[in-house]
């Protein structure tokens, strides 16, 4: 079997309080790029339990039992009898980029184990598996536009669209580590929600409104990346923001002009929604 996990962008994010528990609630858009890993999922007959990762393209760092795929099998095989399996994670998204590439691979191989071996996971299991394994790894379980809050992981239908719209998206190779992001943030709570705001803002509008909290520590200490979101908007974008804690910068504009040239020497991903 292979799938193929998909990234996300933010449409805005505000950090709302820290929690008890050292986490922050947040509020923010998810939306689904088609920026694509390639996730090949199979049943492995030289063992009877156990997973085996394989990985090309970009290099993931860490140790292998860290990896949210084979941390996804550890725990679902808690709960239901597993056979072994090996897997080939053939990466493209960027790591550190706040795109959820990670989250993504977990979420498609939660759903790609319960297709291949008829576990009849529930909706709702899957959800709760994901949501274990990182505040935006549910998301990628629906996989549909959603207004997110908590953690991360409350989610909510969205009817927010940019059908019609294309996407640029640009990564500078800058690492941007999620604890340090919110260790830097200022936590407060905004006087009209996200939600409410991009429900009935225009997006030509949201370059008002909309904001992102890491935004302003991020670009003091990468000045390189409020460059990319100042160039989006010169270059015609209606509206730029950072995805996530960062790096990546994405644009959204009307009509299909491909920007790559004008951000060469950087990953670039470009698409018509």
């Amino acid at each position: 079997m292979i799938v193929y996990p998909n990234a996300k962008i933010n449409l805005g994010l505000n950090v709302i309080e820290k929690r008890s528990d050292g986490f922050h609630n947040i509020e923010t858009v998810f939306y689904p790029i088609s920026w694509k890993d390639i996730l090949e999922i199979l049943p492995d007959e030289t063992k009877e339990s156990g997973i085996t990762l394989f990985s090309s393209g970009i290099v993931i760092p860490g140790a292998v039992e860290e990896n949210l795929c084979v941390r996804a099998y550890n725990l679902i095989s808690k709960d239901y009898p597993m056979p072994g399996v090996k897997i080939h994670l053939h990466k493209l998204i960027p790591m550190g980029a706040g795109l959820g590439g990670g989250s993504s691979d977990a979420a498609f191989f939660i759903k790609g184990i319960n297709d291949l071996f008829d576990l009849n996971l529930a909706w709702g299991e899957m959800h709760h598996y994901a949501k274990q394994l990182g505040a935006d790894c549910s998301f990628f379980i629906t996989n549909k536009p959603a207004f997110a809050e908590g953690k991360g992981d409350q989610l909510e239908s969205c009817a927010v669209s940019l059908k019609g719209y294309s996407v640029v998206v640009v990564y500078l190779g800058v690492h941007c580590i999620t604890s340090d992001a919110y260790r830097n943030v200022q936590p407060n709570k905004p006087a009209i929600s996200l939600e409410e705001l991009i429900s009935v803002t225009p997006i030509d509008k949201w370059k008002d409104v909309i904001t992102n909290d890491f935004e302003k520590n991020v670009f003091e200490k990468f000045p390189a990346i409020e460059d990319v979101k100042l160039k989006m908007y010169n270059l015609g974008a209606i509206y730029s923001g950072m995805s996530g804690s960062g790096s990546a910068v994405y644009g959204i504009f009307e009509g299909g002009s491909s920007f790559k040239d004008a951000f060469s020497g950087n990953l670039v991903w470009e698409e018509n929604l």
